[in-house]
């Protein structure tokens, strides 16, 4: 869960919360509002920490260039063992 789905998903918790008094038969709707908004701030957190973890910078070393290599395989269409 990204960092919109979570802001997301704490707006439309606290609109069920505080905006609706509809009683439904057996659900109560502010304890459903109260997850997703605690769903959606745990999801948040996660976000901002955890998954900020996999972002990587690259920092080219001045000193020396930048160099590519370029591999090439070449496949005979009569190697049978191996799929094209």
């Amino acid at each position: 869960m990204g960092i919109g789905a979570s802001i997301f998903m704490i707006a439309v918790g606290a609109i069920i919360t505080f905006a609706f008094n509809i009683r439904v038969g057996w659900l109560d709707l502010d304890i459903v509002g109260w997850v997703l908004m605690g769903a959606g701030a745990l999801g948040l957190i996660m976000a901002l920490t955890i998954f900020n973890r996999r972002r990587t910078t690259v920092v080219a070393d001045a000193t020396r260039p930048v160099t590519t290599q370029r591999v090439v395989e070449e496949r005979s269409p009569y190697d049978s063992d191996r799929p094209l």
